[in-house]
């Protein structure tokens, strides 16, 4: 069993003893602290909260657990059932209410749950808003509501429509242009609420024919649920025998839009952010931002337009932040989150799919011929395991003074940028490790940039 606490929400394996597991009574625990939390800190005094989930296996228990929980402290409930975690992010705010929980362990596989931490603005919590949670959690200074001041349950199964709605009155998604292009859609909603909001959000975007995979909301998901190119076989090999023109595969909460080309090749999650940004920026010049570990291809895009990309550290509130900053008209992160402010500021899969499929029309080209106009580049994965007696920072603080010649990015981690890619060294928060992230044109380079800073570092830990 398995309990993770950490500033953006509560994961855990379903089951289990008290603070081993995902269990009913660390449900109510950290529900009832971030109940807490909301009383004491959100000024919006409406008391209400949105409770969304993803169509896991668990699902149901969980929320009947949170729901319950939350009417015991006092607030009052809508209940959005089956609904992506976009979705839940904008019933917030169309809601009025003072926050949300979502019951979504995201691409985790189906043992697992957790309850992701919403502020009043649909917005996860920054890093102090939940390490305030946790402290309340660990203290049990919790105080539940007397019978007259229990809060009352209203229930909203409408939100996926309205979110769909809100995503066909943006103004760069061009309805007739997509209607026009009569593409063939193929699509992996991998057992979960994608498969209530895909088909519907094509359709309304004119798409007639699409082929559908995984697309029955149980929660059994047939594949390990994180859509990286070696579970993804299936639809590959669908969107040969299909002669689909381009494939969408979600995530169980539908924040995350991995894309496949028409000869069943990956377009590569790392560029789902940047041919989005690269329409959004043509129509609406302006800045963008994505995290450290993400492609320099949105930023070679971004400057090709005359604008300014930042890189944030790694964490979808530290995008969100640094877009608010520089006022960023698009953003996200190299995983295949697309973040539209004229939208909402939350990974969606939904907008991603929109400004897509209307970018391909007004193109003219195959979805392959399309990924073949950004820059090329390769990202390689590496990490290193040491043991729990190793300085790990002062192994980090060694590594910046020798490649000091180059451009260094030490907000989260150090990153070195030199001309021709760059490496990103993070320590893991949870165990002795560090993860070395590099990207280069070639798989060849990004392997060296990597190895290079791998043996610099087994030097300087003596290992």
């Amino acid at each position: 069993m398995t309990l993770i606490k950490s500033i953006s929400g509560i994961r855990g394996t379903i089951g289990g003893k008290t603070d081993e597991g995902l269990n009913p009574l660390d449900i109510v625990k950290f529900t009832a602290a971030y109940a807490t939390w909301n009383k004491k800190t959100v000024k919006n005094t409406s008391h209400k909260i949105v409770v969304g989930r993803d169509a896991r296996v668990s699902g149901e228990m969980v929320s009947h657990v949170v729901i319950g929980t939350l009417l015991g402290m006092g607030f009052d409930v809508v209940n959005i059932g089956l609904a992506s975690t976009p979705t839940t992010e904008l019933a917030v705010t169309m809601e009025g209410a003072s926050g949300g929980l979502i019951l979504t362990a995201s691409h985790n596989p189906k043992q697992w749950n957790a309850l992701k931490l919403l502020n009043e603005k649909g917005e996860f919590l920054n890093a102090a808003e939940g390490q305030d949670v946790l402290k309340i959690a660990a203290s049990n200074d919790l105080s539940f509501a007397e019978v007259d001041k229990l809060g009352k349950l209203t229930e909203d199964f409408t939100y996926t429509q309205k979110h769909i709605d809100s995503v066909l009155k943006l103004k760069l998604v061009d309805v007739e242009a997509i209607k026009k292009a009569n593409f063939k859609v193929a699509i992996d909603c991998v057992n979960s609420v994608g498969a209530l909001a895909l088909p519907v959000l094509l359709n309304a975007l004119g798409v007639q024919q699409i082929e559908k995979l995984n697309c029955e909301p149980n929660g059994l998901f047939a594949h390990n649920p994180e859509p990286l190119p070696e579970n993804l076989t299936e639809i590959s090999h669908l969107m040969k025998t299909a002669k689909a023109d381009v494939g969408f595969v979600v995530d169980p909460d539908v924040d995350r839009l991995a894309i496949i080309n028409e000869d069943g090749s990956m377009f590569g999650e790392e560029y789902t952010l940047v041919a989005i940004a690269d329409y959004v920026l043509a129509h609406t010049p302006g800045n963008t931002a994505s995290n450290m570990s993400s492609t320099r291809a949105l930023r070679d895009v971004t400057e090709k337009y005359g604008c300014t990309y930042t890189a944030s550290a790694v964490g979808e509130v530290n995008v969100v932040t640094a877009m608010k900053q520089t006022n960023c008209v698009i953003g996200g992160e190299g995983n295949g989150g697309v973040i539209y402010p004229a939208s909402h500021y939350g990974r969606d899969a939904l907008v991603g799919i929109a400004l897509f499929l209307t970018h391909l029309a007004k193109s003219g080209k195959k979805t392959s011929e399309l990924r073949a106009t950004y820059p090329a580049y390769y990202i390689s994965k590496n990490k290193i395991e040491l043991t729990p007696q190793i300085d790990v920072d002062g192994i980090l603080t060694v590594i910046k003074g020798c490649y000091k010649q180059f451009q260094i990015n030490d907000i989260d981690g150090v990153k070195i940028d030199f001309p021709q890619g760059w490496v990103h060294l993070r320590k893991s928060n949870t165990e002795p490790i560090i993860r070395i992230y590099s990207e280069a044109p070639t798989e060849e380079q990004a392997n060296k940039f990597a190895q290079a800073v791998i043996e610099e570092i087994k030097r300087i830990a003596n290992i």
